[in-house]
């Protein structure tokens, strides 16, 4: 950006640098970040504040936690190593499948010049990388069993709608209907930390993957509890190919959600799939939805649930902002959802 470049508000600022206005914050909560100051106390971001921006959001992509990002901007690489590695690993596994897509076209033209042609689910299969899978069902209650159909699966799916819409028996039958997939319950907040560590304690793998997710974590502001220790313990665990997380945010501080989202976020296109069920904000940033990320609704009046384009004006669009609501409200109001919950189980 030349010298000559007017200010930029921190919408303005955050659309240039494809993050949300939250995280231009949120840096600057954490020190990296020193936006000017306009005559009416607004921030301004000129195009040394948009350089310094630029690279905060290049380190984060990388991976690196917000205290990294911190060390690093003072000439300290402590935990680099580490981290770069982690990158590697994404970038080999991103190698991987379009080794294996290249291979797929390969035989394709070999069966094109032998005369075969292929049919067009083969060739509509190039172009979905090698995680997306699909999946149909038959509604369950409250819906009056229509079919449900999704397509091209994201890494990040959020499922959001508001109390009483169906939407955790809708993400209960996605974990029942998908292959190979595992269901992160409730149950693991009743359980406490203690049910957790006795899993970490016999598979010393997870527990390492547990241990550097913990760190990355506290480095970028969380702070440790047995429900973000459950939560890691079902999300580092090895086998399902798929995740549905019921309401990921429940037992989690609104620092905690927001190290948790860019923990997830680093884990790059191409991912297995995770269902998040959520209700707040700090999990589901409506307007900092990237491509390999998508939303479903299930509507207050039991319409089928419906995938919602992430985007001011689309429909459904307004409805999800309904819903989120900021940690601090989730907190206040989960006394009220509880008891909600337990008349309608009566």
């Amino acid at each position: 950006m030349p010298s000559s470049a007017p200010s930029l508000n921190p919408s303005e600022a955050a659309r240039h640098l494809g993050v949300s206005a939250k995280a231009l914050r949120l840096y600057e909560q954490r020190g990296l970040l020193n936006p000017r100051r306009t005559a009416a106390g607004w921030r301004a971001y000129g195009p040394h504040e948009m350089a310094r921006a630029a690279e905060i959001v290049g380190l984060r992509t990388l991976g690196l936690s917000l205290a990294q990002v911190g060390r690093l901007v003072d000439g300290n690489s402590q935990g680099l190593e580490h981290t770069l590695a982690a990158h590697q690993k994404t970038l080999e596994g991103q190698l991987h499948r379009l080794a294996h897509t290249v291979e797929k076209i390969r035989g394709l033209r070999s069966d094109v010049a032998q005369g075969r042609t292929p049919t067009l689910a083969e060739l509509t299969g190039l172009l979905a990388p090698a995680a997306q899978v699909s999946v149909a069902f038959d509604l369950p209650w409250p819906w009056g069993g229509e079919r449900f159909e999704l397509r091209g699966i994201r890494s990040l799916n959020y499922i959001v709608g508001p109390l009483g819409s169906g939407k955790t028996r809708l993400a209960q039958r996605l974990a029942e209907t998908l292959p190979n997939a595992a269901w992160l319950g409730l149950d693991r907040l009743a359980q406490g930390g203690a049910a957790a560590r006795a899993r970490l304690a016999v598979d010393p793998a997870l527990a390492s993957k547990v241990d550097q997710a913990m760190a990355w974590l506290a480095e970028d502001g969380a702070t440790p509890s047995d429900a973000l220790v459950a939560l890691l313990a079902g999300l580092e665990a090895d086998g399902p190919e798929t995740l549905v997380v019921d309401l990921i945010e429940e037992g989690l501080d609104p620092a905690t959600q927001e190290a948790l989202m860019a923990l997830l976020h680093r884990r790059g296109a191409g991912a297995r799939p995770i269902f998040l069920l959520t209700r707040s904000c700090a999990i589901l940033d409506v307007t900092a939805v990237g491509p390999d990320e998508a939303i479903i609704l299930c509507p207050a009046n039991h319409s089928p649930p419906t995938q919602v384009a992430p985007y001011p004006g689309a429909p459904g669009y307004e409805a999800v902002a309904t819903c989120l609501a900021s940690p601090e409200v989730r907190a206040r109001t989960a006394g009220l959802m509880a008891r909600f919950a337990d008349k309608a189980a009566a």
